[in-house]
């Protein structure tokens, strides 16, 4: 690709499914982000599911509301940014207004602007490029301006990429002490791809 024309944002329907089949369905899926310096886009190769009221691990657990989970509450496909110590986390907001649940982005696979990811990173090292979610907002220049905008309008926005052949699911990682909610089996990835942020399937 050699035209930033050739990325056309998803319909906006494709954000009106259940938060479980939208996680396995963005599998696949082109994350573009424009920004000044350039266009860096990736397949998104792992994400995890929270689903709002009922799920401890939800920043909207028991439909908390607060400064920084209010998007939530919007429409799905609106962009859930926050910040995780120093590193900004990227999320897809689910499900009709009012019921906060939404999709984490975990690992995309590097396809378009590779020099200018590298560069952002501060490593060449391919696996290691945009294997986090932490390290694909770096890599891709996502930032908390983007919070609040809409995934089916540049500058930052999903795109048509491709349907895998397998998709594995297993626990989430890092929410250990969210009681039961750490044993939901929520994440989802495309089986043996090598961005995949973690590959031993887990329950």
């Amino acid at each position: 690709m050699n035209d930033h024309l050739d990325f056309k944002p998803i319909d906006k329907n494709f954000f009106n499914q259940p938060t479980l089949e939208l996680a396995q369905s963005l599998l696949g899926c082109l994350l573009v982000k424009e920004t000044p310096d350039g266009i860096a886009a990736g397949y998104i190769v792992e994400t995890e599911a929270y689903k709002g009221p009922v799920d401890r691990a939800a920043h909207s657990y028991e439909n908390r509301r607060t400064k920084r989970t209010e998007i939530m509450f919007a429409e799905a496909g609106r962009i859930y940014t926050y910040l995780m110590h120093t590193h900004c986390l990227v999320n897809v907001v689910c499900e009709t207004i009012g019921k906060p649940e939404a999709v984490l982005i975990r690992a995309v696979e590097p396809v378009y602007g590779l020099p200018l990811m590298i560069e952002r990173r501060g490593t060449d090292n391919m696996k290691n490029l945009t294997n986090g979610p932490g390290k694909l907002t770096k890599a891709l220049g996502i930032t908390m301006q983007d919070y609040g905008h809409l995934f089916w309008e540049p500058p930052l926005f999903i795109s048509d990429g491709y349907t895998p052949e397998s998709i594995s699911q297993g626990k989430r990682i890092g929410i250990e002490n969210s009681g039961d909610a750490k044993d939901y089996p929520w994440r989802f990835w495309i089986s043996g791809n090598p961005y995949v942020s973690r590959h031993q399937k887990e329950g």
